[in-house]
C-alpha cells in the first residue's frame, strides 16, 4: 500500500513538472513546443510499435529454425556464425548451440536446473576440454527430448560444471539423424 502511494506520488508530482514547463513554453513558443510535443509523441508510439512487433523482427533479424514434414530440420545460421537450435527438454525449451566438436549434449547448470536437474547433488565424475579449459562433467538422462515432431526418450547427455552461458548440442545427438549437412547458410537435419 505504501508502495503504490508513493509510486502515485511521484508520478503527480512528474505530471505537475512537465506539465507545468509545457504551459510554460506553450506561452513562450507555441509553435515550437507543440512540434517538439509532437515529435516526443511519435517517438513513444514508434517506442510502442518497436516493443508490440518485436517478435516478428526479431524473427526477421535472427530467423529461427523450421520444422518440416518428414522429420526435416532447418537451422538458420545465427548473426554469430553458430546454429542454434531450440528443443524441449522434460517439456521445458532449451536453446542450443549445435556443436560437431562437441561428443555429446553438455547441458549448462542453469539449463539443467530448468529442466529439473539438481546440478548441485551430481557427482561429476569425468572431465571435457572447452574453450575455456577443462571442467568436471556429470552424466544425466534426460527424460524427453522433442525437436519439432521428433521424441526421444531416455537421451543421454553431461552437465557441465561451471559457467556454461549455452547448451551444447554434440555429435550423440546429431549421429541420430540419416542426414546432417549444410546447404548455403543453414544447417539440414533429416532422420
Amino acid at each position: 500500500m505504501t508502495e503504490d502511494f508513493g509510486r502515485m506520488a511521484y508520478l503527480v508530482l512528474l505530471l505537475v513538472a512537465v506539465g507545468g514547463f509545457l504551459l510554460t513554453e506553450l506561452r513562450a513558443r507555441p509553435g515550437q513546443t507543440l512540434r517538439q510535443a509532437l515529435a516526443w509523441g511519435m517517438i513513444f508510439l514508434g517506442a510502442i510499435a518497436v516493443a508490440g512487433l518485436w517478435g516478428d523482427i526479431k524473427g526477421i533479424v535472427s530467423p529461427q529454425q523450421r520444422v518440416l514434414e518428414g522429420g526435416r530440420i532447418e537451422v538458420p545460421v545465427g548473426n554469430d556464425g553458430h546454429y542454434h537450435l531450440t528443443a524441449l527438454l522434460n517439456d521445458v525449451e532449451v536453446s542450443f548451440v549445435v556443436d560437431t566438436g562437441a561428443s555429446t549434449i553438455a547441458l549448462g547448470p542453469r539449463d539443467a536446473e530448468r529442466i529439473g536437474i539438481d546440478p548441485e547433488s551430481l557427482a561429476y565424475i569425468g572431465i571435457a576440454n572447452t574453450a575455456n579449459g577443462q571442467v568436471g562433467t556429470a552424466p544425466v538422462t534426460i527424460r524427453t527430448f522433442d525437436l519439432g515432431d521428433l521424441h526421444d526418450q531416455n537421451v543421454q547427455a553431461v552437465v557441465l560444471q561451471g559457467d556454461l552461458d549455452q547448451s551444447l548440442l554434440g555429435m550423440s545427438y546429431l549421429s541420430g539423424f540419416a542426414r546432417v549437412s549444410i546447404e548455403g547458410n543453414v544447417l539440414v537435419l533429416e532422420r
